[in-house]
């Protein structure tokens, strides 16, 4: 049960329907199934021929590209193990993970992921060779070549190497919030079931017409996930190499799917009530009325009811005086979009559900092949992680804690049998590390993480992530990070939205010096606490931002602050800005 078999059968199945799409230069290329299987199984043959064996780890360090699936797909084909490793990691970072999973051959996309794994070459008792995606200039002789050399002279006749359900297919290590990071196994049987346990739960219609954007990294396991699960059936996917893209190229490409994290769906929510708020009278009023009109269309078709004649044409002015404009700047054929990775507020779900774009809302960790639960397409329940899929069993431990079992759950920690054993209850539950609650239908809502969970010197609990998330939905807040653990009252790091500031840096009539400066202006600091202070009218006293300090500059993945997939590492973040946290508490 190799999950690449579904290359043989879609190569088959689809001559003249196009596998992929990438860019190359300036323009968009595409590859039908024939061709891009050709293509694997050339690098398939290549590989066996470069002494890769069953089970050996071939890693990939790079961005989101066509040779990145090859290189998968080729990888799986022959019954080795494919080790992902985030394009941001620093070298330190790479070379652990390329040594703990022992990675003979690595795919590199830039000239740092290669200078790193260049310099990794030369003292590495495991790895044997680089191999380049695209042709640069600056690459050196030594056990070094590109792909399209690579791949050159060989043939596009390919055995798929057989695989049982229990067989490793990747090691995929987790971006490590705290610690070192840990290699997650899965197998050939966790992906063949999450994607059968996905096909059944949302009995997609003519699939095989669908057309996915892969804009999450590749390396992670929700975008690596739902990449194959859509290619495993029949659809088309194109890779986006340059995420600051995105804006251009989901006009250029109109997908009709895509993954994405809370934030994407954030900016587009506050962005275009910013600019509702700063219109004229009518333009507010046509909003209004059109958001009402779609939340009432939405509404109904949630809870599967008929939405009357007189209300669909309402909603199709609606449409056309507003949502189709904003629809456009997505592309305009949008209408399925997972979203993972962290809590997403209820007001941008149903934002989005009146303009007719319905995000799917699941939780699932690396350790679980992604997806636990979701929102099926109605009866879900906004703020709510949605339902199980699949042979997902859920229960809630004595301290809210989630613990999952089902097909989809890992086989272990790579070379780690005691932080293996940590994880799971003496009856098999997988402990998820994060706490929440069931709801009398089924739905699961995440309250926080159970390690960040914070007590006050006063006794109270404050769960950080929900109130993050409300700061986060507006225009002036880019990242927050809340402070509370054994102190009198909570505060946050608050790093602004500097493109949207630098825009009210004109309407105020300041001129721009540096960051360091602007956010250390009174006047910038009251526009701040003003908002902040509108946005928390709803929380409990203890549960609001007391004082908040303004940094200068955004958390970076590189400076070890936040993980790739954007979330805070929280006891780096502490220690780094322990000064600036004990201030706020003195002033």
């Amino acid at each position: 049960m190799n999950i690449a078999e579904f290359l043989n059968v879609n190569a088959e199945k689809h001559p003249y329907k196009p596998a992929i799409g990438f860019k190359v230069r300036d323009e968009w290329k595409e590859l039908n199934w024939p061709k891009f299987s050709d293509m694997v199984f050339r690098t398939a043959n290549a590989l066996r021929e470069a002494g890769i064996k069953e089970n050996d780890r071939v890693a990939i360090y790079s961005d989101n590209s066509a040779e990145w699936i090859t290189m998968d797909l080729a990888v799986l084909s022959v019954g080795a193990v494919t080790v992902p490793v985030y394009s941001t990691n620093n070298m330190e970072q790479a070379a652990y993970i390329l040594d703990d999973a022992e990675a003979r051959i690595v795919l590199v996309g830039n000239q740092e992921q290669y200078d790193a794994c260049y310099q990794h070459l030369q003292q590495s008792p495991f790895l044997e060779l680089i191999i380049l995606a695209k042709k640069k200039d600056w690459i050196k002789k030594d056990r070094s070549v590109y792909f399209e050399d690579f791949i050159k002279k060989t043939s596009p006749k390919f055995v798929i190497c057989p695989k049982k359900e229990d067989d490793l297919a990747t090691l995929i290590y987790t971006s490590g919030t705290t610690g070192v990071p840990k290699g997650v196994m899965l197998t050939h049987g966790n992906f063949k079931k999450s994607f059968d346990a996905h096909f059944d739960f949302f009995r997609f219609k003519n699939f095989e017409n669908e057309h996915s954007l892969a804009f999450l990294p590749l390396s992670h396991v929700f975008e690596r996930s739902w990449t194959l699960l859509s290619l495993s059936g029949g659809a088309k996917v194109t890779f986006l190499e340059n995420t600051k893209l995105i804006a251009h190229t989901l006009t250029e490409v109109k997908p009709t799917m895509m993954c994405a994290v809370p934030r994407f769906y954030q900016k587009i929510y506050s962005g275009v009530n910013e600019m509702v708020k700063e219109g004229s009278d009518i333009k507010k009023k046509i909003f209004n009325w059109a958001l009402n009109v779609g939340s009432e269309v939405a509404e109904l078709k949630r809870i599967e009811k008929a939405v009357p004649v007189g209300l669909k044409l309402k909603n199709f002015v609606a449409n056309r005086l507003v949502f189709q404009k904003i629809k456009d700047k997505m592309g305009g054929k949008l209408w399925f979009m997972p979203c993972g990775g962290a809590s997403l507020s209820p007001d941008v779900t149903r934002f989005f559900d009146a303009m007719g774009v319905h995000i799917t809302v699941g939780y699932g960790l690396t350790e679980t092949t992604a997806t636990l639960t979701a929102f099926p397409f109605t009866r879900y329940i906004h703020g709510s992680a949605g339902i199980a899929l699949g042979d997902t069993q859920i229960k809630i431990e004595e301290n809210s804690e989630i613990l999952a079992k089902g097909s989809g759950i890992m086989k272990g920690y790579y070379k780690k049998p005691r932080e293996t054993a940590e994880v799971f209850t003496k009856d098999g539950w997988f402990k998820t590390g994060d706490a929440g609650e069931f709801d009398e239908q089924g739905n699961l809502t995440i309250t926080d993480r159970i390690k960040d969970l914070m007590k006050t010197s006063n006794g109270k609990y404050v769960a950080p992530q929900p109130i993050e998330n409300l700061l986060s939905n507006n225009s002036l807040i880019e990242q927050v990070m809340v402070v509370a653990e054994g102190k009198p009252f909570v505060t946050a790091l608050i790093v602004p939205n500097f493109e949207f500031l630098k825009q009210q840096l004109e309407k105020l009539n300041i001129p721009f010096s540096s960051w360091k400066e602007i956010v250390d202006m009174q006047q910038i600091k009251d526009l701040y606490n003003q908002k902040i202070e509108e946005l928390q009218t709803g929380l409990s006293g203890f549960e609001k931002v007391k004082k908040f300090a303004l940094m200068p500059a955004e958390f970076e993945i590189s400076a070890g602050e936040i993980t790739p997939t954007l979330k805070i590492k929280r006891n780096i973040l502490l220690k780094k800005y322990e000064e600036l946290i004990e201030r706020m508490y003195r002033n």
